[in-house]
């Protein structure tokens, strides 16, 4: 029996789940916003004492490493270094837009429309999305990733020969997306964000293939370097918004 727990902060979002073994999982699941940070911890322990389970008793712990809100991401890479060390825990590093394409894949709508190609992009803020593409197919569990995760302006992202594309850009950038190509509604899916289940599905599958690692090795994933403008930037931005 794999017992893991998964986290994620990387959004407005904080979110717990705890596994153990085949039983359905355990999700502690809110829009908090600023408030993950005196969230997490007491959820964290509220799931295992309702499990009646012990941290030390588990197998790993997971954690949704980015991209996303800059501070979001280290509260939750702090948050599992510290329970990590205390347990001689190993961890298991998920990128943020891996989880949201393992849930979306499980989503009726998306089986309905059976794409073999898709993208998730998100809001990254500061006018840009980050995005990826993926490859599924129904006879795997999970789907793959074609690259790596990108960070462009809307307009830049490459959406040839997707056939579904989801993500919160949808619904705040709309027609800057779809520059060059467009979708039918029944291939959009703007409402999907990340969850710790996302995050578990995937780390259930890492644990199996032995790719957990050592506390000392988990690292963000930011993609960008600069998470925000300069006041002189602000300004511009401002001005160009008024013309």
């Amino acid at each position: 029996m794999t017992r893991l727990l998964a986290i994620d902060t990387s959004s407005a979002w904080c979110s717990v789940a705890l596994s153990l073994g085949d039983s359905a999982p355990q999700l502690r699941h809110e829009l908090v916003s600023a408030g993950a940070s005196q969230c997490l911890l007491p959820w964290i322990e509220n799931l295992l004492a309702q499990a009646n389970q012990q941290l030390s008793q588990l197998d790993a712990i997971a954690i949704g490493i980015g991209p996303g809100a800059f501070t979001g991401v280290r509260l939750g890479l702090a948050a599992v270094q510290g329970l990590a060390i205390a347990t001689n825990l190993p961890v298991l590093p998920v990128a943020s837009l891996d989880a949201i394409a393992a849930q979306l894949t499980k989503t009726p709508h998306f089986a309905k429309i059976k794409p073999t190609q898709f993208v998730i992009a998100v809001d990254a803020r500061m006018g840009e999305i980050y995005w990826a593409k993926y490859e599924f197919n129904s006879s795997t569990s999970l789907p793959l990733r074609i690259g790596n995760i990108q960070l462009s302006k809307p307009e830049e992202i490459d959406l040839r020969n997707i056939q579904y594309l989801a993500g919160s850009a949808i619904k705040e950038f709309g027609e800057r997306l779809f520059v060059n190509h467009s979708f039918p509604s029944e291939a959009l899916d703007p409402e999907i964000s990340i969850s710790a289940l996302g995050i578990l599905e995937l780390a259930q599958q890492m644990f199996k293939a032995g790719q957990q690692i050592s506390v000392n090795q988990l690292e963000p994933l930011y993609v960008r370097n600069k998470v925000a403008f300069t006041t002189n930037e602000r300004e511009i931005a401002f001005k160009k918004g008024t013309r």
